[in-house]
C-alpha cells in the first residue's frame, strides 16, 4: 500500500512537470502563439478521439452539454494564446511567475459564479500576491506588456477552472476536453479566417522541429498529461493534487534558467516577487486545510 501511494505521488509530480514543460515548448515552437495553439487543439482533438476509442468510452453527449463545452473551449483557447503570446513577449519565467496567480482569480470567480461569500482570509492573500506582483513589475518593466497579457491568461485559467467544475462532475473529463478542444478550435478557425491569417487552416505551415514539437504539447502536456491527472485524483485527495500544481512555476522557472540560459536570468527583485506569489499560492491552501481541519476537531470536542 506505501509502494503505491509513493509510485502516485512520483506520478503526480511528473504531470507538474510535464505541464512545467509546456511553457518551455511554447518558447521553442517558432510558430506565432495562434497558430501554435491552433494546431495543438487539431492534434489534441485526434488523440482524444483515439483514446475514447480504445477505451470505448462513449463520445457523444448531450447537445446542451456540448455547447456549454464548446463555450469553455474557447476560453480555453484564448487562454493558451494568452500564455504563449506572454512567453514571447517576455519569457517563461516572467509569464510562470504572473501565471502563479491563477489560484488568486479562481478564489475570487468561485464565490461570484457559485453564490459564496468571499473569504475575508482570501483577500488579504490576494493583497500579499499583489504585493508580489508590484515588485515583478517595478523591476521587469522591460516586460510590462508580457506580464500583463500573462496575468489575462491567469484569469482565464482561473475562469475555466471554475466553469469546468460542475461538469466534471457529470461527465468524463476526457469527454470534456474533447468537446472544449473542438469548440476552442472551431473559434480559432472562424477568427483566422476573419483575420486573413488563412481560410480555416491558419496559412502558416510548421517546421518539422515545430510540428515535432507541438506532438510532443498536444499528446504528452495535453492528452497524458490529462489522462494521469484524473488517475492520481483517484487515489490522492484534491486538496494534494492542487497544491502540487501550484508548484508548476518552480518546475518550468527551474527547467528553463538550465535550458534557456541567460535570456531566462532575471533581476533579484523578480525572484523576491515571485517567490511572494508562489509563498502565498503555496500556504493559501495549506492553511485552509489545516483551519478547516481545527474546525472540525473544535466541533467534535463541542
Amino acid at each position: 500500500m506505501r509502494k503505491e501511494l509513493v509510485t502516485t505521488y512520483l506520478k503526480l509530480h511528473l504531470i507538474v512537470l510535464i505541464y512545467g514543460f509546456t511553457a518551455i515548448l511554447g518558447k521553442l515552437i517558432e510558430l506565432p502563439a495562434l497558430e501554435l495553439v491552433w494546431y495543438r487543439m487539431m492534434i489534441a482533438i485526434l488523440t482524444f478521439f483515439i483514446y475514447l476509442k480504445f477505451r470505448n468510452e462513449p463520445v457523444l453527449v448531450p447537445r446542451k452539454v456540448m455547447f456549454r463545452l464548446f463555450g469553455v473551449g474557447l476560453i480555453i483557447a484564448l487562454h493558451w494564446v494568452t500564455f504563449y503570446g506572454a512567453i514571447k513577449l517576455s519569457n517563461v519565467s516572467v509569464t510562470l511567475g504572473c501565471f502563479a496567480t491563477t489560484t488568486l482569480f479562481t478564489s475570487f470567480l468561485e464565490p461570484f459564479f457559485y453564490r459564496k461569500r468571499i473569504n475575508v482570509f482570501e483577500v488579504l492573500v490576494g493583497l500579499i500576491i499583489i504585493a508580489g506582483l508590484y515588485l515583478i513589475f517595478t523591476f521587469e518593466t522591460r516586460y510590462a506588456l508580457g506580464i500583463l497579457v500573462s496575468l489575462f491568461s491567469a484569469f482565464l485559467a482561473g475562469l475555466f477552472t471554475v466553469l469546468n467544475k460542475k461538469l466534471v462532475a457529470k461527465h468524463s473529463s476526457v469527454q470534456i476536453s474533447f468537446f472544449e478542444m473542438i469548440g476552442g478550435l472551431a473559434g480559432l478557425s472562424i477568427f483566422i479566417t476573419l483575420s486573413g491569417r488563412g481560410i480555416l487552416v491558419p496559412a502558416i505551415l510548421p517546421s518539422l522541429s515545430d510540428l515535432f514539437y507541438l506532438i510532443i504539447l498536444a499528446t504528452v502536456c495535453t492528452a497524458f498529461a490529462h489522462t494521469m491527472q484524473v488517475e492520481v485524483m483517484k487515489h490522492l485527495t484534491a486538496f494534494t493534487v492542487t497544491l502540487a500544481i501550484n508548484l508548476e512555476p518552480v518546475y518550468g522557472i527551474i527547467m528553463a534558467f538550465f535550458i534557456f540560459g541567460d535570456t531566462e536570468r532575471m533581476t533579484s527583485g523578480f525572484y523576491l516577487g515571485t517567490l511572494i506569489i508562489l509563498l502565498s499560492v503555496i500556504g493559501f491552501p495549506l492553511l485552509k486545510y489545516y483551519r478547516k481541519t481545527k474546525k472540525i476537531e473544535t466541533n467534535r470536542i463541542d
